[in-house]
């Protein structure tokens, strides 16, 4: 008997089979199938040799205003730029192409003599030494001071923990000059005026690299140095073995952000130095200025030169280390 047929036996009831096949009422329409096919990706185009793939906001914006920002770039390098190209151009001209009108962009004469004559009239010899011992031990003193205090602040449990990181944060909004009088009657009192540990002694408690370190020690996770703490390790085998090996790159920026800025510091070895002995090198500036008087600018920008180059090397080899840890400390 056929599928089709229906029967009917006594005490049972059946249907008919469904027929499960494809019908011709209900068969798609070529209109249909081609819509409900998907449509493929149109192929991307590869991109040019040496052409970067441009970003989101870079599509979305309107040609007119990249233009604008290019040239807005372009103006604020020019500001930053242009002082220190004369800076460096200037220390190698004769007076007669600094003094002249128009100005004279490039020297007509190399005059390498001007280093010569800078260094020769002032003790630059000593100002450099001076320079290099008070630089190294008060960032080193000054670095070890910011480690300490920020993994007492993040790890360290004890009594009034957040008024105390609280008014260090808050020291930072009072101007350095504040305490000009009273570290000067401290030094004074205890005769290190005239001194190297008067010289860099003052300036080794920074709250902003003690926040700097404090805010990369956040992102460490506190499991590592309670299984530490677990094993018997004590606070500053914690310290040296976990803690200081991550925060190596934000260690790293710290460290040259303190030693450009004590490296080049003016107010403080003025007031608490009277000898030309223990001057440094911003401060021989000074005093080279006394002695060429403002007729040899060459000497004198080739003075500066002398003062600047060091920290402007160190300066644009680890400016990426800079700005990767500074990036890297205000994201948790």
């Amino acid at each position: 008997m056929s599928t089709r047929e229906h029967s009917v036996q006594p005490g049972r009831i059946t249907t008919p089979a469904t027929v499960v096949g494809p019908s011709t009422t209900d068969a798609p329409t070529p209109e249909q199938s081609a819509a409900d096919v998907p449509a493929r990706p149109a192929p991307r185009r590869p991109l040019r040799r040496g052409r970067k793939q441009r970003t989101l906001g870079e599509l979305h914006r309107p040609r007119g205003q990249q233009i604008a920002l290019t040239v807005l770039v372009l103006a604020a390098g020019l500001i930053f730029l242009v002082p220190i190209y004369w800076l460096f151009s200037g220390a190698v001209k004769p007076n007669e192409d600094i003094y002249s009108w128009p100005l004279v962009w490039f020297p007509t004469e190399l005059r390498w003599e001007n280093f010569a004559d800078a260094w020769n009239a002032a003790p630059f010899d000593r100002f450099l030494m001076n320079s290099v011992i008070v630089t190294s031990i008060g960032t080193a003193l000054e670095l070890t001071n910011a480690v300490l205090c920020a993994y007492a602040v993040a790890f360290v449990p004890f009594r009034f923990k957040r008024a105390i990181f609280l008014f260090l944060i808050g020291s930072m909004m009072l101007p350095g000059h504040v305490t000009l009088i009273v570290n000067y009657i401290t030094i004074g009192n205890l005769g290190w005026l005239n001194t190297h540990i008067g010289l860099f002694l003052p300036g080794i408690g920074s709250a902003f690299a003690m926040f700097l370190l404090y805010q990369h020690m956040r992102t460490i996770d506190p499991a590592m140095l309670q299984a530490a703490e677990v094993d018997g390790a004590g606070h500053m085998r914690r310290l040296f073995q976990i803690v200081v090996p991550l925060s190596g790159p934000m260690i790293l920026t710290a460290t040259l952000i303190v030693l450009i800025g004590k490296w080049n510091e003016y107010v403080w070895p003025l007031i608490s130095t009277t000898t030309a002995n223990m001057r440094t090198l911003p401060i021989g500036l000074l005093f080279l200025r006394s002695q060429e008087g403002y007729t040899n600018w060459g000497a004198l920008l080739a003075g500066t030169v002398i003062a600047a180059a060091p920290m402007m090397i160190i300066f644009f080899l680890a400016q990426k280390r800079i700005i990767g840890g500074l990036a890297a400390g205000a994201v948790r």
